[in-house]
């Protein structure tokens, strides 16, 4: 009886005590929202450190963030919704400061009305702006650089060669190291970057008509995927690995200065972010010959092989084989293809053909496709099929701790498989399923070689980190990572928040297609693929493999979120 009194006791107790404190944070809300009304935001400010409720201190900063709205300080309304916890509740907040902003009045003469918030982004943007803690440096936007380019009919190009022109001044411009930030430029073994910290910076800026700071655009310099890791009790989805200092190389690729490895871009990581919610991760590219093409140069070879060929005329007759097919499609699935993850996976799939046809040089191991031919005494050339090689994920298994609070990914990560295609005479391509030990030779070489050819390559390094970034955004998405810390991605998942930089979607190509000559003998080859991306047989059970000596479980608690960060801190090492 006694121990039943007293818990009664310790209930009206606590009753009591939650009455008394919810009665002093609505005493002290409704003096914020007072104050907030007659513009003392100071004092609104004061009285919110006396509200103890989350969701009352965020309807707080609400009023004070509208009010400020009302009184035309933009800047400042955007800093107070900073400390909204709630991100749906923030981003409401946010998305109402961009709207009045974007209405703001432009004076036409007569009475001039000051600006304030026009003097702060002068004083911000001018005098040492990566030293300004509130919401970052300077941002631009402008065409991810890749190896390639696509030409006014849409037709993919390698940049052979750097002129002596604007886009030769512009990459050279650009080579300095992108960020003057000491602490960013420094080397680290484990850079984190908290996803979901990093987006409330991005939709502050957005929310003032800013663009990302280069540091978020280039994720704090981390070049390589080793965690991805969850804290539910501060809110915090982060990626973790080895970053450093950036500069442009010779392509215009951000890549880490003591490395040469491409940084992982903010842009991709969005694009398969929303890939991973809308398409279950699922995307991919082909460069394909058309059916017309196929049954010309079938034409073509049958015209012209009634006579023996003189090496004079050979790179002759290739021409007018090359002309017969004609270019080759190129579509895009699952990603849009003007965006730099779509622009990325063609880009690799067409060098990759380029080098299995001998059009570029592969590394030691990676010979190409036509100078493993070799034809017996008496025999004859292999027969005028249609290679297929294309790219696909290659992780051995995904390691996971017990509580499923972090996660790395095992294995390579890309390799390459191949087919051949028979060809019947209307030039249709029929499907084997089956592809010769020579094809699939160089399908083997290159998927055992890829660190290599990444290394002189870096198209390959920028392949491997999308499929990385991708298989993170499918376990966020899969394991339900944003519904455990509360995330609602109102910034990154949103196409009107959002929006990543685009540039022209290559639609066809040249024809990727070679011949060699052998005991007077033409062996010709020509070449179809894509790219691959299917993560749905990697997030199963059977594939998440537990850490059971504990060192991820050591990771993941030596990397949280230090109580020494500031306000507007999205990384750290």
């Amino acid at each position: 009886m006694a121990s039943i009194l007293a818990l009664s006791i310790h209930a009206s107790f606590s009753q009591s005590a939650f009455g008394q404190e919810d009665s002093q944070s609505k005493t002290a809300l409704d003096k914020v929202q007072s104050f907030s009304r007659v513009g003392e935001f100071t004092r609104a400010f004061e009285e919110i450190a006396n509200v103890q409720d989350a969701a009352m201190r965020d309807q707080g900063h609400s009023a004070i963030a509208r009010m400020q709205m009302k009184a035309g300080l933009i800047h400042a309304a955007v800093e107070t919704a900073s400390y909204i916890e709630n991100d749906v509740n923030r981003s409401e907040v946010l998305s109402e400061a961009s709207a009045v902003r974007s209405k703001a009045p432009v004076a036409r003469g007569g009475g001039v009305t000051p600006d304030f918030d026009q003097l702060i982004d002068l004083i911000t943007t001018t005098v040492e702006p990566e030293s300004w803690e509130e919401l970052g440096g300077p941002g631009s936007i402008a065409p991810f650089p890749t190896g390639v380019y696509v030409d006014s009919e849409g037709t993919l190009k390698r940049v052979k060669q750097l002129s002596n022109d604007s886009l030769l001044s512009e990459i050279h411009d650009s080579s300095k190291i992108i960020t003057t930030d000491q602490n960013v430029s420094t080397q680290s073994v484990l850079r984190k970057v908290s996803l979901t910290r990093l987006e409330k910076e991005a939709q502050l800026r957005w929310a003032l008509g800013r663009d990302p700071t280069d540091t978020m655009r280039n994720l704090a310099g981390i070049y390589e995927v080793k965690y991805l890791l969850v804290y539910p009790e501060t809110g915090e989805i982060v990626i973790a690995g080895p970053a450093g200092p950036w500069h442009a190389n010779a392509e215009g690729r951000h890549v880490n200065v003591s490395t040469g490895r491409p940084v992982l871009q903010l842009d991709d990581m969005v694009v398969l972010l929303r890939n991973a919610m809308e398409e279950h991760g699922k995307f991919g590219c082909a460069i394909t010959p058309t059916q017309s093409g196929l049954k010309s140069a079938q034409e073509y070879i049958d015209v012209t092989s009634a006579k023996p060929l003189h090496p004079r005329q050979r790179d002759q007759w290739l021409e007018g084989l090359r002309a017969a097919v004609g270019k080759q499609n190129i579509t895009v699935h699952g990603v849009s293809p003007d965006t730099r993850v779509g622009q990325i996976i063609v880009e690799a799939d067409y060098h990759m053909k380029r080098i299995g046809m001998g059009l570029e040089d592969g590394t030691a191991g990676v010979p190409s496709y036509l100078e493993m031919v070799t034809i017996p005494p008496g025999g004859s050339p292999p027969p005028m099929d249609v290679l297929r090689w294309w790219f696909t994920l290659d992780y051995r298994n995904i390691s996971v701790t017990k509580e499923r609070d972090a996660f790395a990914l095992q294995g390579p990560g890309v390799k390459v498989l191949s087919e051949n295609e028979h060809l019947d005479a209307q030039g249709q391509r029929i499907h084997t399923n089956a592809s010769t030990a020579l094809n699939a030779t160089f399908a083997r070489n290159f998927s055992t070689n890829y660190a290599a050819l990444a290394v002189k390559y870096p198209i390959y390094a920028e392949l491997k980190n999308v499929f990385d970034l991708a298989m993170i955004c499918s376990l966020i998405e899969n394991e339900r990572l944003a519904d455990q810390v509360d995330w609602s991605l109102t910034h990154f998942g949103s196409k009107g928040s959002y929006q990543v930089a685009t540039g022209s979607p290559p639609t066809v190509v040249d024809t990727i297609m070679n011949m060699r000559v052998i005991d007077k003998k033409h062996i010709i080859a020509g070449v179809s693929g894509g790219v691959s991306f299917d993560p749905s047989d990697m997030l199963t059970d059977d594939q998440l493999t537990v850490d059971e000596y504990g060192l991820m479980t050591a990771d993941h608690k030596a990397s949280g979120v230090p109580k020494t960060i500031k306000h507007h801190g999205w990384w750290w090492d």
